[in-house]
């Protein structure tokens, strides 16, 4: 277990990360937050959170970045609930009775126009695939490094190949580094059954880099659900 203030410290590296993708220091925390306690402390904290594997030091004179277990830890702990302005987003979305083809279609491409990752739609009815979002996933800083965008290539293949499978999830499952879908462990995915008129079934997955900004993509993923219920 962790104590309140290396949770807070924690949160603070996790949301400054994602927000930079550079190791975040001691000293960048001191400055940018008011956590009311010294370099020299959050150093300290950040050693000890390091040994419980809540953080990573790349290199031995860097800052640190978040292990699975940090991110999973932000996931279950301090994300938010969905957010009025995503609402009201979607609502406009869907001012229209538009059939479940066009509709997944809509959304999917919508979804990847706000989301930090690349988006994916699936109507097991027809068993059709969309995919949104190459374009601005491509600008985020891993994909620098050419052979990141070949491994999540990779990786996104096989979640389109077994896509599928998740038709009988019945709630939104985040997977972060391990999954379902491949040995790859590199990358993210949060994905969801959805219900379109007339019942009918469909699959919403958002799927990116670890450093993926969660507290977004979940807000954005639980106002649609919940703005579809309503539809």
């Amino acid at each position: 277990m962790i104590d309140e203030r290396q949770r807070n410290i924690l949160k603070t590296i996790v949301l400054e990360y994602i927000d930079s993708a550079d190791p975040v220091s001691s000293q960048s925390i001191e400055e940018k937050y008011d956590l009311g306690i010294s370099s020299a402390t959050i150093r300290c904290e950040m050693k000890r959170l390091t040994d419980e594997k809540f953080l990573l030091q790349p290199h031995t004179s860097a800052g640190r970045i978040p292990t699975d277990k940090g991110y999973r830890f932000f996931v279950d702990k301090f994300l938010e609930e969905e957010s009025e302005e995503d609402k009201f987003k979607i609502e406009q979305w869907l001012q229209e009775e538009i059939d479940s083809v066009r509709l997944i279609s809509l959304i999917t491409k919508n979804m990847a126009s706000i989301c930090c990752g690349l988006t994916l739609g699936y109507l097991p009815e027809r068993n059709l695939l969309w995919r949104e979002g190459w374009e601005d996933i491509l600008k985020e800083p891993e994909f620098e490094r050419s052979e990141y965008a070949s491994i999540f290539a990779d990786f996104l293949k096989e979640v389109e190949n077994k896509i599928p499978q998740l038709e009988y999830q019945s709630e939104i499952k985040i997977y972060i580094g391990k999954n379902p879908f491949s040995k790859l462990e590199e990358f993210s995915v949060i994905s969801s059954n959805c219900f379109f008129p007339k019942n009918k079934k469909g699959i919403l997955a958002i799927v990116g880099p670890k450093r993926m900004d969660y507290n977004k993509n979940l807000s954005l993923m639980n106002s649609i659900l919940r703005t579809l219920e309503n539809y």
